[in-house]
């Protein structure tokens, strides 16, 4: 694909999710949070003493990284990033298969995100690092796969790290494990981190951090927004960044909240959205589960769960559970 018709579907995708500023409430899926900035600021946030999640999960893959792996010779990995805290689940995988796995295409890591430079740099990375495993990196919406993935059947291992799971709603949730069941065949599994519901007062502290992270990361995306598709009216000075706990659906709620009245102008939908001080632009929701519940939610999907682990101080977890 030419950089033209990378641009081209940038602006299509983009605006086509516009559309969800004139819904009720605003709001803006979370997906394009992550430019190259974008990116690159959350992977400073990971690094906040607010932020617990990212060294949680880093502890349960540190602890538990071979029965995670088990016999998978393939590990496909969702929203990859900089794919540094795999490294330990690689290194299980490169000194098992001593770059000769049972597996006739050998051991394999598939790293897929939405950010061309950053996965292209760390698919680099992790090539140079694991010579005894093949790296084919996939630049794509992991939410929209589409027929078999990578690897032999039933040795694929699928992770999907970091807690993203909570950003999805109810129905997208549903679709996503739809989507998963049916490009995974039966023996592959499944690793997903999710956060536990834990007091409001830390979660909202862990999505607005003192040093302005976060802030920054939420503000980010009306630049993204700004430089994409034609807007009018659009200054990220008249918006501040805000984190509220939302008990009745257990999650965590980032929004933008317009600190003036603001009117913009999309000239390309024909549409203008406008904002009293004080109302704003839902960017993000980061659900919270308990244990059974996300067991119970993958077995009405065709996934049996096989083991939950969490960090010792009980704030995070990591599911493994098999496709039936």
């Amino acid at each position: 694909m030419s950089s033209a018709e990378q641009v081209g579907g940038a602006v299509a995708a983009l605006e086509a999710d516009l559309r969800g500023l004139w819904a009720d409430p605003p709001n803006l899926p979370p997906r394009w949070f992550y430019d190259e900035r974008g990116s690159l600021l959350f992977d400073e946030i990971t690094r906040l003493p607010e932020y617990y999640p990212t060294r949680c999960e880093a502890e349960i893959l540190c602890t538990e990284a071979t029965g995670i792996v088990g016999d998978a010779s393939t590990l496909v990995e969702l929203g990859s990033g900089t794919s540094e805290k795999t490294r330990v689940l690689l290194d299980v995988l490169a000194r098992r298969s001593g770059g000769a796995s049972t597996s006739p295409g050998g051991a394999l890591y598939v790293p897929v995100d939405i950010s061309e430079e950053m996965l292209l740099a760390s698919a680099r990375a992790v090539d140079a690092e694991y010579p005894g495993v093949r790296v084919e990196p996939v630049v794509g919406d992991f939410t929209a796969l589409a027929g078999s993935l990578p690897g032999t059947p039933g040795e694929r291992l699928v992770l999907f790290l970091g807690g993203t799971l909570g950003n999805f709603t109810e129905a997208e949730r549903e679709g996503f494990w739809r989507m998963l069941r049916g490009v995974m065949d039966a023996g592959d599994r499944m690793a997903v981190g999710f956060d536990l519901v834990k007091d409001p007062a830390r979660l909202e502290a862990a999505y607005d951090d003192a040093a302005g992270v976060t802030a920054e990361f939420d503000l980010n995306v009306l630049d993204v927004i700004g430089r994409t598709v034609a807007v009018r009216g659009l200054d990220r000075a008249d918006f501040r960044h805000e984190s509220v706990w939302n008990a009745d659906e257990s999650r965590i709620e980032m929004w933008l909240r317009a600190v003036r009245d603001v009117r913009l102008e999309f000239p390309t939908l024909g549409r203008e959205l406008t904002l009293a001080a004080g109302e704003g632009i839902r960017t993000e929701i980061a659900r919270k589960f308990t244990p059974d519940e996300l067991t119970a939610e993958l077995s009405g999907h065709g996934f049996a769960g096989r083991a939950v682990w969490t960090d010792a101080a009980g704030d995070f977890g990591l599911l493994l559970a098999e496709a039936g």
